[in-house]
């Protein structure tokens, strides 16, 4: 249970115990029969202290209830056309699993580009990946190995990425803030992958303004880092940007086939989510026509040291445009160094 005593856990319980029964018709949908390994993941989001993880949990719960969280994954983004230019822009695909279980989760970081849809389409669709991952993905491969599995790894591809990600700083401030308060120690680790100078020279500054815990989280790696990670993930399972060491294809959104690209919608796991989702619109509203339209969530404040972290990224990046002379603007959005407001 890491640092979390036992004690610490049994607050926790008792204070949940004593919930009304909305909340704790969603509670279930969170832990999925882990309980205690739930508790664990928002008492560790809050260093232990069981007032602050009660507090934390309680508003994750109001959170799920206000947006209808539950019934995200029988709200289908269509058409499929729309679909497949959110997951050409949105790169993110499971690609296996590690050898102990855990899923694996591939994410081209650098070359998304969230400009094929609204930002709601984009948050509903990391919601339902989330949902998805932690109501059908981690059961099911709890039930092959036998034993809780409750988190994953997450590979982060850094290829291409470049000053004008500074565009998409608010819509990933967003997505990490909602992961943050309402999906909290998902990720046992986060492997770096192929990183540019861009993302040192970041790193480098963002780094300190971490929790420890955090940082302990990351791991940059060498290159492709291929030799690491092939010590806890079989090759099968490696992202395809990762199989191709050296052949300079990154993680692109066209390279290999559908069933090789996990980012692709015609990967079997966006498939299979793909048909889930649609497959419980017809089961929940099995009358009325699916219609189009985003479904929007209301995302919390994100808390000063996002604010923090976020003003230091954009700075660093404005230093880096004026160091190879471009402009002091990327997209119309002009930067200051000296604010620390996020928008």
């Amino acid at each position: 249970m890491g640092t979390v005593s036992q004690e610490a856990i049994r607050e926790l319980k008792a204070l949940m115990d004593q919930v009304d029964e909305p909340l704790k018709r969603t509670f279930e949908n969170v832990h999925q029969g882990y309980l205690t390994e739930t508790l664990v993941r928002f008492l560790k989001a809050r260093e232990g202290n069981v007032a602050k993880a009660h507090r934390m949990l309680l508003d994750c719960l109001n959170w799920r209830i206000q947006n209808e969280i539950d019934n995200i994954l029988a709200k289908p983004i269509i058409p499929v056309n729309l679909y497949r230019s959110i997951r050409d822009s949105q790169l993110i695909g499971l690609s296996g699993y590690s050898r102990e279980g855990l899923p694996v989760f591939a994410i081209g970081a650098g070359l998304s580009t969230f400009d094929k849809a609204s930002i709601h389409y984009y948050v509903q669709s990391h919601i339902q990946i989330n949902e998805y991952r932690d109501r059908v993905i981690l059961p099911a491969a709890a039930k092959k190995h036998g034993k809780p599995i409750t988190t994953c790894l997450k590979i982060l591809d850094m290829t291409g990425l470049k000053i004008s990600a500074l565009s998409q700083i608010k819509l990933l401030t967003i997505i990490s803030t909602v992961d943050d308060l309402n999906y909290p120690e998902k990720t046992n680790t986060y492997y770096i992958a192929n990183a540019p100078y861009i993302f040192s020279a970041c790193w480098k500054v963002v780094k300190p303004l971490l929790q420890e815990r955090t940082r302990r989280k990351i791991r940059v790696l060498n290159g492709s880092g291929s030799q690491e990670l092939l010590e806890i993930i079989d090759e099968a399972s490696l992202p395809h940007f990762i199989k191709r060491e050296g052949s300079g294809s990154g993680s692109s959104r066209h390279s290999g086939q559908g069933n090789e690209n996990c980012f692709s919608l015609d990967h079997p796991f966006h498939w299979e989510l793909y048909n889930y989702i649609k497959e419980q619109s017809l089961i929940r509203e099995p009358i009325e026509p699916i219609k189009q339209g985003s479904f929007h969530v209301r995302v919390p404040d994100p808390p000063l040291e996002r604010h923090e972290i976020t003003a230091t990224i954009e700075c660093e990046l404005h230093k880096l445009e004026h160091s190879n002379g471009l402009s002091d603007s990327v997209n119309g959005m002009k930067i200051s160094c000296g604010d620390t407001d996020s928008d």
